[in-house]
């Protein structure tokens, strides 16, 4: 009796072993470092709970040009992940890559997952569509500049929330005089002052729809409007109503610890600004220049979307279907905008989250799916497609240190940023000839 229940026991812990075995591993490499990091092992450890057939394991790989770079690295070598995190400037780049990409779109439709594009935020997905309409990678992470304001401080200075560049300088003013060390700060400056800034006011980046009808594009950015903007931005650093605080997010504790009363960058650090500030905040659309336009059209996507990799079984990309479809939900949608302020991809989830009231109890949490959804994209808001983006990128924050610095003048930077991204841009036609 004693042998045939240690048999039995062992029969049933081979029979699980193998039920482990078969489970099929999906790798995911992603860019989300720290507390957001650990929002998507969440995600991922929640999906694999659901079932035990697939298990998607995150791996973070650094920030996201290294990330880009590495998943790029290891195709070559045929040791590529099913699915990788590239940001939104490596668009151009992805699609380049002939034969690297499993298009979302038709990974869905071969793996049988119900698959609906008009589900998703028309905003959100046009970004990564082909000229025909093909969804090309799978939207996640996405986000657009807003104003943040310390409302403690507006208060104090008497001033409100600004809407327009001009009340932005008057409110500047008003807070420095106030007794604070600078009134305005921003990050991540190409897409906020440069992309955004167009898109917002219906002005072209650059040619060829901004790079969506073909990669032989020039830039078109150092334009009177752009220049004038910049300018007067550079003019208010003399009495620190400006103060520049670095690339990417590097200004944040400008504006967190009390230095600056207003900062424009990213819906997507509600989550940092929530947990570091001590008085009330709040954000606001992006500010208009009257000067160029009666009204906005609408701001434009950052952020990441997740990319199929070529070269699988397609075992594995039935699950990886699976895990986008779960990613997709409303309920998953809804958690994620809600604890770090990237904006819901689908209708779904921005409904969801009304009707919890989260828009009600945290006002202006709703403020970037209203500026990207104010207006129908045109062909100067759509967004940016330009190859060697991520280079220009660094070039244009160049440029613009250059003048912060009272090196160039704003014409000067401008120009100069065109010219040399100009030539990242034949450089990258080049390649993919």
């Amino acid at each position: 009796m004693a042998f045939k229940s240690i048999l039995t026991t062992t029969t049933a812990l081979a029979l699980t072993a193998g039920t482990a075995m078969a489970q099929t591993e999906v790798q995911w490499w992603h860019a989300m470092g720290g507390t957001n990091g650990e929002r998507v092992d969440k995600i991922a450890a929640d999906f694999n709970a659901t079932q035990s057939d697939y298990k998607v394991v995150p791996v973070y790989k650094g920030n996201y040009t290294e990330t880009m770079t590495a998943a790029i690295a290891a195709f070559r070598a045929g040791e590529h992940p099913h699915l990788v995190q590239v940001f939104e400037v490596g668009t151009a780049t992805m699609m380049a890559a002939k034969g690297a990409v499993y298009p979302v779109e038709q990974l869905m439709a071969d793996a049988g997952e119900p698959f609906d594009k008009s589900d998703y935020l028309p905003a959100v997905i046009s970004y990564y569509q082909t000229p025909e309409g093909e969804l090309l990678s799978m939207p996640f992470n996405s986000s657009t500049p807003v104003l943040w304001y310390n409302a403690d401080a507006l208060e104090a200075a008497g001033v409100q929330p600004p809407k327009t560049w001009d009340e932005v300088k008057s409110a500047a003013k008003a807070l420095v005089d106030n007794g604070m060390a600078c009134g305005l700060s921003f990050g991540w400056q190409s897409w906020v002052m440069i992309e955004n800034f167009g898109a917002w006011h219906n002005l072209e980046t650059g040619t060829k729809e901004n790079g969506f009808a073909g990669f032989d594009t020039e830039f078109t950015f150092n334009n009177e409007h752009v220049v004038a903007r910049l300018a007067d931005i550079a003019s208010m650093s003399a009495d620190k109503h400006f103060v520049y605080g670095g690339r990417r997010g590097d200004s944040l504790p400008l504006f967190t610890n009390g230095e600056c009363g207003m900062w424009m960058n990213s819906s997507a650090y509600y989550g940092s600004i929530k947990g570091q500030a001590e008085f009330k905040f709040g954000q606001t659309m992006l500010p208009l220049d009257t000067n160029v336009a009666d009204a906005p059209q609408n701001s434009i996507i950052g952020g990441a979307t997740l990319w199929a990799l070529a070269g699988h079984e397609a075992e594995e990309y039935k699950g990886l279907a699976k895990f986008m479809t779960y990613l997709s939900s409303a309920e998953v949608q809804a958690w994620w905008h809600q604890e770090t302020g990237y904006v819901p991809i689908t209708t779904a989830a921005a409904e969801l989250s009304e009707s919890q009231g989260f828009y009600e109890a945290n006002p202006g949490t709703d403020t970037a799916i209203k500026q990207l959804s104010l207006n129908a994209p045109t062909p100067n808001s759509r967004g940016i497609r330009f190859g060697n983006f991520v280079q220009v990128r660094d070039v244009i924050n160049e440029e613009m240190e250059a003048l912060w610095a009272g090196d160039k003048t704003a014409q000067e930077a401008m120009d100069a940023a065109v010219k040399r991204g100009n030539e990242l841009l034949r450089r990258f036609e080049r390649s993919v000839k």
